[in-house]
């Protein structure tokens, strides 16, 4: 696929993904639309070779694998690993709340977010809905408002002197998005609201009465190619949405002779510890049930290879002494190798060599990022899957600016170029351990 194709494309997802909800019912489609068969749990599994196949959990987290010529216990698998969420505002359960005669709704902070961006932006809300029907059945359903429903309003420096010196943001108190203004009379009903758009969206939902909700404000503004000569991508959620679809339309253009699997996990954002998440059951469950038996299992897991593809801090032009001298990712220079000898990422000298091999065999540069020794090093789904399941790991990502702010940028070729070492690992039947 053309690095053009490919970005139009990665932006149509990333504006139709508003949540892990969304993004994975995107992701469900498209596997589908492409011959996939989707598992369930409480169901047997027959699985051929050739077969293509999938499952979700939670709606928030989805495993996709190919069966190759040689089934899984035989060959190992050629896994990539990804995460669905994003650092966002959530509505609490009891949101509405009224103050100098506007209509404003309750929000927690969902993961590290950067709060300074959300001010003066045109929000919007989505994700699941769990409601009573007309027969007495609870039942879910997506929602996303799309339209600009609300804003945060920044404080007017004339009233903060000092905002551009020192301004804290706090949570509780500053991040309190306004809907609308209330009229003489009017008593806000979030959940009022919420049937309606229910409704209007799945008119034959015939919902009578909504439960509860997972729900969590977006900016409205779309994804768009920037810069002088559009080298640039700007969008939100590209940590880590850029990588489920990198890795998704990596297994779906595979000749499918390797077995072949992706992971993309909701909760990275928070620890990942959910039923959902990369330290729950969900991988281990699946790679258990290729297996059929301990011993199988052992054979797998030492025939297998895992990349966690999590987007990587590119250095940033006014801010470069944040960086080690020599480990300063740059957009539109290749994928990032993410090392940390504490194991906060689970790259080691094989699967990073093997990594650079497949890189040069596409024509791909490779950089790597070390964090500085006196700063905090992140982490990802890389060690979390390593300690669980015992196969070889390594992270990986493509570089990114404003790394948690509700607008990213990336470069423009990274993406596609990753997307082709993927694609050429998920065919690789060679060693995965040097001779």
């Amino acid at each position: 696929m053309k690095q053009e194709q490919f970005n139009q494309r990665l932006c149509s997802f990333l504006s139709a993904a508003t949540t892990p909800f969304h993004a994975v019912a995107e992701m469900a489609a498209q596997l589908a639309a492409a011959g996939f068969t989707r598992l369930t749990d409480d169901a047997q599994w027959n699985i051929e070779s050739g077969g293509r196949y999938y499952l979700t959990r939670n709606d928030s987290s989805i495993v996709a694998f190919v069966a190759g010529t040689e089934l899984p216990p035989t060959s190992g698998l050629r896994m990539v690993g990804a995460h669905t969420d994003s650092p966002c505002l959530m509505v609490k359960p009891s949101p509405e709340i009224e103050s100098q005669g506007l209509y404003q709704l309750g929000v927690q902070v969902y993961g590290g977010a950067l709060l300074n961006p959300w001010f003066d932006r045109d929000l919007s809300l989505a994700g699941r809905v769990s409601y009573q029907a007309r027969d007495g059945k609870l039942r879910v359903a997506l929602v996303d408002f799309r339209d600009p429903i609300a804003t945060i309003p920044s404080l007017a420096i004339h009233l903060d002197r000092e905002a551009n010196k020192n301004r804290e943001v706090n949570p509780q108190t500053a991040i309190v998005p306004v809907l609308s203004q209330i009229e003489a009379g009017e008593k806000p009903d979030f959940r009022a609201l919420l049937m309606a758009r229910l409704s209007q969206e799945h008119p034959q939902c015939d919902a009578v009465q909504i439960f509860d909700y997972e729900l969590s404000f977006y900016d409205t503004q779309a994804p768009s190619l920037v810069g002088l000569r559009q080298e640039f991508i700007a969008s939100a959620r590209l940590d880590n949405l850029l990588s489920c679809f990198t890795g998704l339309q990596a297994l779906l253009q595979c000749d499918g002779t390797v077995s072949s699997l992706l992971v993309c996990n909701d909760h990275e954002e928070v620890g990942s510890l959910s039923t959902s998440g990369a330290q729950g059951p969900l991988l281990l469950s699946v790679l258990n049930r290729l297996a059929g038996s301990h011993a199988g299992f052992a054979a797998l897991a030492d025939r297998s290879m895992m990349i966690s593809a999590d987007n990587a801090h590119a250095i940033h032009p006014n801010f470069a002494d944040r960086h080690d001298e020599n480990h300063g990712p740059q957009l539109n220079r290749g994928p990032v190798i993410k090392v940390n000898a504490s194991q906060r990422y689970a790259t080691n000298s094989e699967t990073s060599g093997l990594f650079r091999q497949l890189a040069a065999q596409e024509g791909v540069p490779v950089q790597s990022f070390v964090v500085r020794n006196d700063m905090g090093c992140g982490s990802t789904i890389g060690p979390i899957t390593a300690g669980a399941t015992g196969i070889r790991t390594l992270d990986i990502g493509v570089p990114t600016l404003g790394m948690h702010s509700i607008r990213e940028l990336a470069g423009a070729r990274d993406a596609a170029d990753l997307c082709r070492i993927l694609q050429r690992y998920f065919n690789y039947a060679g060693p995965l351990s040097a001779s």
